[in-house]
């Protein structure tokens, strides 16, 4: 598996922590127990809040942008200091000086003020533009790689890129040799990688690649006027100290005779002019030399650009980011910066009509989604914009190679985004979202004739260089967290398209399955599938219905389900979902049967199901497989006939020895009993063997190995006659008196129904019923122990509860045939004929 992929794994969390399983059965004995019994709303939120919780949790970040924004703020000080003394400076000349001593003004004083206004208006003109120059040097990322990063940076940049223009073809090759290898590597790095090393043609010039004249076109280009911009205003500055020092120190203003009062103040106009642009200079040169200290010495923008992790070609991100802040200080208030951060930028990006600003947004944004520190605030803002969301979205659809990697990166944006469930909700509302993650989910598969079989076919993309099997991972991802609301799984439900290519996903051939050498790339593919149609398929509801109906519709779905529990013995996750999908569809009847009808199913998780060797860290596939197999026969006479053809008894028998497998077996027995038991009542009796034990567990258990042990008591106790009941007593070494009194305290303990164990007093009253059916000993038994009262008590507090077998939710499915009223009623008419 490409590392890429192992860290969409980790990022998804596709498995469950094998202590976690051990726990959940030892306790319940049952991996998914809602099946059995209800689960209430307050469990379901606690579930999906628990993520949540753990994040707010988490201390406050300093964010690093808050660097650039400080550092923007303290420059836009000084240039403000120095614009305004300037100001003053060059009013106080061309009024005061030039205005009112423009006739007495010594020679070289007139020529030195006129030189200094001049070379201050030319470094005000320039000033003026350097911000949009660099901006616009900034513009493009293309070329943003290893080597051209450090060109950018450097002053010296001016022979590299001529040089890199020379021997532009040979650059080009090596690009395109790049472009045709696959993703590999980590996602982020292969994925930017390939989109800094491409050349995308456009109709419109690049902004920081204008050829300004004719000739010389690789020196006088737009993304070098900043540094000329740059020089000219140090110059400037430079000429504005040493013209002005030279005044100040020599104060050669020429003589004041007297008499002449014109002239009295010239001396003090002339020194403070002078101080005026000696400041101003000294102010603006000490502004360049914090900004050199701190981004060349210092490096404050690559310690920036690490700290956000970024990337290499992150540098221009930062560049960008702090440019707009600094203009906002310097055109604005110098608290205008302030109020930037990344997020906020990378936002405006994305909605940009520039790819380049498209592309630095989504990285941004991506990053900052998928990191630890920072992945609280901003999927928060995201979550709240729902404009960006919906060009999220709209993202999705961007099928073209050169858009790869904002595409790639809208999309894990969006499976971040989907953890929470606030932001599900949303995503799912905007109008096409289920068809723009289908989009994601682009595959297509070929035959080589009709007659061949589901296995030889293979799975083609349109682009082989386009990494459709990461937009595969994400997509089903998306669709995994957006499914864990009832809702929008409706919504995938009836997404024209999107359910068959979730169901195409889950498909691996035997080669796949059994390779143990390493996890191959498709296995994620079918974990994710597989993730996302449990998910659907336990829907409650009608529409879980309509679901599980239209899923078990697609003839491939039972078959892919079977390839997974025939092969998939390395991937005990792959079919421990796969079985999970079984149990959920076995709630609709037709489903059932078109499991049950498919061959090999039952067989193979029998199998599973009875299977001594497998290792102990997979001992919850085992358990999956019996509640698979107590859900396909709970009233399925069709599949009670075909699991009585495998001839399974003695082994369901055994298997209620075994503490991981007596649960589920003690259902399946009864089950069978229950819906089989007029048609086949010989092939069932070798059942009663199992008599001694489920005596012996209903004397000694508790809880819900107590509630199926009587429920299986009640059941193939039927099949005895009074003389072998009377010798599986003795057996058991646990008399019917025992047995009485154990069933009256059960009564006794649960006054009122309870959600762990809804069939308890059930169960219990049809075994009473049973042992008082022509015998009187025991109907006086009860009558002393005091059932009556335990039963009149029962009718003030049954509820719909104890009505049904199974429950979705909080809604009860397959209604038993007797309601426990009815059930209460017949034990009281049997105490009354005492």
């Amino acid at each position: 598996m490409d590392p890429g992929e192992s860290n969409i794994e980790s990022d998804g969390n596709v498995h469950l922590q094998i202590s976690e399983l051990n726990a959940r059965l030892s306790e319940t004995g049952s991996v998914s127990p809602a099946i059995f019994e209800p689960q209430t709303c307050s469990d379901v939120t606690n579930n999906s809040s628990t993520a949540d919780s753990v994040s707010r949790m988490r201390p406050a970040i300093l964010a690093p942008e808050k660097k650039l924004t400080l550092f923007a703020l303290r420059l836009a000080l000084l240039e403000k200091a120095a614009s305004g003394i300037g100001t003053l400076g060059f009013v106080w000349a061309t009024v005061v000086l030039l205005g009112g001593f423009a006739i007495t003004l010594d020679k070289t004083d007139f020529w030195f003020i006129t030189l200094i206004l001049l070379i201050e208006g030319t470094r005000i003109f320039s000033r003026s533009h350097e911000l949009e120059w660099q901006h616009q040097a900034t513009w493009s990322i293309t070329d943003v790689g290893i080597n051209s990063f450090h060109a950018i940076k450097s002053s010296s940049s001016l022979i590299l890129r001529t040089m890199k223009t020379i021997f532009k073809p040979i650059f080009n090759s090596r690009k395109a040799s790049q472009r045709s290898r696959e993703i590999s590597g980590t996602t982020r790095q292969a994925s930017r990688r390939n989109w800094d090393k491409k050349e995308m043609p456009n109709r419109t010039w690049t902004s920081s690649e204008v050829p300004l004249l004719p000739y010389a076109k690789c020196v006088f280009i737009t993304r070098n006027v900043s540094k000329v911009f740059h020089w000219l205003q140090l110059a400037s500055a430079t000429a504005c100290v040493v013209l002005s020092t030279i005044k100040l120190v020599h104060q050669n203003y020429g003589e004041v005779q007297n008499g002449e009062t014109d002239k009295k103040n010239r001396k003090a106009a002339l020194i403070f002019f002078y101080s005026l642009a000696l400041a101003e200079a000294l102010l603006f040169l000490l502004e360049k030399a914090y900004w050199e200290w701190k981004v060349s010495v210092q490096r404050l923008l690559d310690k920036v650009n690490k700290e956000c992790d970024l990337g290499e070609s992150g540098i221009i991100s930062i560049k960008r980011f702090f440019y707009d802040a600094y203009s906002k200080c310097v055109n604005g208030s110098i608290f205008d910066g302030l109020k930037m951060d990344m997020v906020s930028f990378a936002m405006e990006l994305l909605d940009s009509s520039s790819p380049d600003e498209q592309l630095i947004g989504a990285r941004i944004l991506r990053n900052f989604s998928t990191s630890q520190l920072f992945s609280e605030d901003t999927l928060q803002k995201i979550g709240i914009n729902l404009s960006v969301m919906n060009r999220l979205v709209d993202m999705l659809n961007w099928k073209d190679p050169q858009e790869e990697e904002i595409r790639y990166s809208a999309a894990e944006i969006l499976s971040k985004l989907a953890e929470k469930m606030q932001n599900s909700i949303r995503i799912a509302g905007i109008p096409g979202s289920m068809e723009s993650i289908s989009c994601l989910l682009h595959i297509s598969r070929i035959h080589g004739g009709a007659t061949d079989e589901i296995s030889e076919t293979r799975i083609i993309f349109d682009n082989e260089n386009y990494g459709s099997r990461v937009f595969n991972h994400l997509g089903l991802l998306i669709l995994k967290n957006l499914a864990r609301d009832q809702d929008i799984c409706g919504k995938i439900g009836n997404s024209r398209g999107l359910l068959p290519k979730i169901i195409d996903f889950m498909h691996a051939e035997e080669s796949v399955l059994t390779d143990s050498t390493a996890a191959h790339p498709r296995i994620l593919n079918v974990k994710r599938s597989l993730q996302v149609l449990k998910m659907l398929a336990g829907t409650a509801g009608a529409a879980g219905s309509q679901l599980r109906n239209r899923i078990s519709e697609i003839v491939f779905t039972i078959s892919y389900i079977r390839d997974i529990l025939r092969y998939g013995k390395k991937h005990p996750e792959l079919q421990i979902l796969a079985i999970e999908v079984l149990t959920s569809l076995a709630i609709e009847k037709d489903a059932t049967e078109r499991i049950g009808s498919t061959g090999g199913v039952l067989k193979e998780l029998f199998n599973i199901f009875f299977n001594e060797e497998m290792p102990e860290n997979s001992s919850h596939v085992r358990v999956s497989a019996g509640e698979a197999l107590s859900m396909l026969v709970l009233e399925s006479k069709n599949d009670c006939q075909r699991i009585m053809k495998l001839r399974m008894n003695q082994k369901l028998v055994k298997a209620l020895e075994s503490p991981l497998l007596r649960i589920n077996a003690a259902r399946i027995i009864r089950n069978l009993c229950a819906y089989r038991g007029e048609d086949c009542f010989e092939q069932l009796k070798g059942l009663t063997d199992a008599g001694p034990a489920v005596l012996k567990a209903i004397k000694d258990e508790e809880n819900k190995l107590l509630e199926v042990m009587v429920g299986v008591a009640a059941c193939i106790f039927k099949f005895m006659t009074s003389q072998e009941a009377s010798n599986m007593f003795k057996r058991a070494q646990f008399p019917e008196s025992d047995l009485a009194y154990k069933l009256v305290q059960i009564l006794k303990n649960y006054q009122y129904p309870s959600i762990k164990v809804p069939n308890m007093r059930r169960y219990a009253i049809e075994l009473a019923i049973w042992m008082m059916k022509d015998n009187e000993a025991n109907i006086l038994t009860f009558a002393r122990l005091g059932i009556q009262r335990e039963l009149e008590s029962i009718l003030d507090t049954m509820s719909e509860l104890e009505n049904f077998n199974i429950f979705s939710g909080t809604v009860g499915l397959c209604r038993h045939s007797t309601t426990i009223h009815t059930l209460v009623e017949m034990a009281l008419k049997l105490l009354s004929e005492k």
